[in-house]
């Protein structure tokens, strides 16, 4: 992922599980297919998929070309194995490596390229908005993501992030630290449900 000052990958606390969250400090693809599987599980499953992803694969990392030329049915197999790594994991597999060719058709294969050069907040959002199986809010969301946790400031990143990019906030992925973080974050997101379902807005 993005280095720190001192070269060293990021410390990130977000798969709740050691060997998952050292490699979505140091791989901008696992981070990005963490975020993509962030949808009808928990956010510790989602994200710790890169990890699980990575191993049956026979890896240490994931590389965008490896995984959009696999055999589909191969791919999908390595979802499907119990543990799934999601509650859908045959669309999921197609979804991640639709966002993997897609990275190697618009960035040459380097997910940090999404981000590396983008000037302003609005243009990262433009750009994540862009990828496979990221909409507006998930763009948003992951945009915090690089701005809170990977030193990812572009000019004006808060504000094309939203309410995600508010300061102290814990909304989203993006704030979660910790077990005290991600039960801040679960508790906003059992209120925002409720008020949804209640016509009110949090």
């Amino acid at each position: 992922m993005t280095k720190s000052d001192n070269g060293k990958a990021r410390t990130v606390r977000i798969a709740q599980e050691p060997e998952a969250d050292e490699l979505l400090g140091r791989s901008p693809l696992a981070a990005l297919v963490g975020m993509l599987l962030d949808q009808q599980v928990p956010m510790e499953w989602a994200f710790t998929g890169p990890f699980t992803l990575a191993r049956r694969m026979g890896s240490d990392d994931l590389d965008a070309r490896e995984i959009a030329a696999y055999d589909p049915d191969a791919f999908t197999e390595l979802f499907t194995t119990k543990p799934a790594l999601h509650r859908y994991p045959g669309s999921m597999a197609k979804r991640v490596q639709q966002l993997c060719q897609y990275l190697v058709d618009e960035y040459d294969g380097r997910p940090e390229a999404v981000w590396a050069d983008a000037a302003t907040g609005a243009e990262l959002l433009k750009r994540l908005n862009a990828l496979p199986g990221f909409g507006t809010q998930k763009a948003q969301i992951f945009l915090a993501l690089l701005g809170k946790q990977f030193d990812v400031r572009p000019t004006g990143w808060r504000e094309a992030a939203g309410a995600y990019g508010d300061e102290g906030s814990h909304r989203s992925v993006a704030d979660i630290t910790g077990p005290e973080s991600l039960a801040e974050v679960r508790a906003f997101k059992q209120r925002a449900k409720a008020a949804a379902r209640a016509g009110r807005s949090v």
